[in-house]
């Protein structure tokens, strides 16, 4: 079965149901095959109905709904989704199924992944409004938990792909902070969503979800939500202090990285799981405080990861390929500065 593309256009929908119907008229048996499969009539209703089935859907009827709902999404458009589930109310609540990107996604997650797609989707980068769009489709029904099939809540997957302004409007409406993913789910197994944002490097939804109460079990999560006061760090093993580092240097959080470094973490030397060092994750995630910080405490510009042989500075570019990122710029402008001072150049 074929899926829906990104951003279908019904246009081009119609038009492959006309050249569909114009195949069978000419005698092409396999245009004639598709067609007589849902009608004995070789006609473009029959056509419009015959590509629907094969996206899928019941029907014509039900192909465009599906498209314009994903239009509405993608645009944020507030009084076309009202007008929307007015007419059809369980457009909130049932999946959006049969799309190349999103095979299975619900309303909800959908919400929370669309900042994080915008490049692939033709979006700008800021996309304003996904919060009051959540809103509006939770209160006309969207289940805040998700799906029991799911393998995270529509708050897992805001914590995962970044959007802050979701992750506050699923709070809201009662969103468990500590629910947990699937074991066999991809990001982190069995994560909570403040588990998934420290890991994928979302600080502002680790902030909003701290705020909340959301529970810390682990020295690496305090130094990625930036508070490990009260965490004696003579008590844990070097391996746990690195990753520590890792996060703080992550999320910027100057002060952790200042206490695990006094502490007598090591600045050079990657996690044992994962060859991540602080001032290559710093680097690629773009945030030049904690590049300054780390090396100011030594950190070596030059040294090469053990898994991608890469430099900071090689590390240092925008995982959406944005040239446009201010964070990537500094911290790239810091670190060319620093590797032209140690060669010489």
């Amino acid at each position: 079965m074929p899926y829906l593309p990104v951003r279908p256009d019904l246009d081009q929908l119609r038009h492959q149901a006309k050249d569909l119907l114009h195949a069978a008229q000419r005698g092409d048996p396999d245009a004639v095959a598709r067609i007589r499969a849902v009608s004995g009539r070789l006609m473009l209703s029959s056509a419009q109905l015959a590509l629907a089935r094969e996206y899928g859907f019941a029907s014509w009827a039900r192909l465009k709904l599906e498209v314009e709902r994903r239009d509405i999404l993608n645009s944020r458009d507030l009084s076309r989704l009202t007008r929307l589930l007015a007419e059809h109310p369980d457009m909130a609540t049932v999946k959006m199924e049969h799309w190349c990107d999103h095979k299975c996604a619900g309303t909800l997650g959908y919400m929370a992944m669309l900042r994080f797609d915008h490049g692939r989707l033709g979006l700008p980068g800021q996309l304003p409004g996904t919060g009051a769009v959540a809103r509006a489709l939770i209160e006309a029904g969207a289940p805040v938990e998700g799906y029991p099939e799911d393998t995270e809540t529509p708050l897992i997957t805001a914590a995962s792909y970044g959007d802050a302004e979701v992750a506050r409007v699923l709070i809201e409406a009662g969103a468990d902070i500590e629910a947990v993913s699937a074991p066999d789910s991809g990001g982190v197994p069995s994560g909570t969503a403040l588990q998934h944002a420290a890991v994928f490097g979302m600080t502002e939804v680790v902030d909003v979800l701290v705020a909340v109460g959301a529970k810390i079990h682990s020295l690496e999560m305090a130094a990625a939500a930036g508070d490990i006061t009260g965490w004696p760090l003579a008590r844990f093993t070097l391996e746990s202090r690195i990753r520590a580092l890792v996060f703080a240097a992550d999320h910027q959080r100057l002060e952790a990285i200042d206490q695990l470094v006094t502490a007598g973490t090591p600045v050079n030397q990657a996690d044992a799981e994962w060859g991540r060092l602080p001032l290559h994750v710093a680097a690629g995630s773009g945030r030049p405080a904690s590049v300054r910080r780390l090396l100011g405490h030594g950190a070596d510009p030059n040294l090469r990861d053990p898994r991608h042989h890469r430099t900071p500075l090689e590390e240092c570019q925008p995982p959406d390929g944005n040239p446009d990122s201010p964070g990537h710029q500094q911290a790239a402008a810091i670190l060319r500065a620093v590797t032209r001072k140690q060669d010489g150049s």
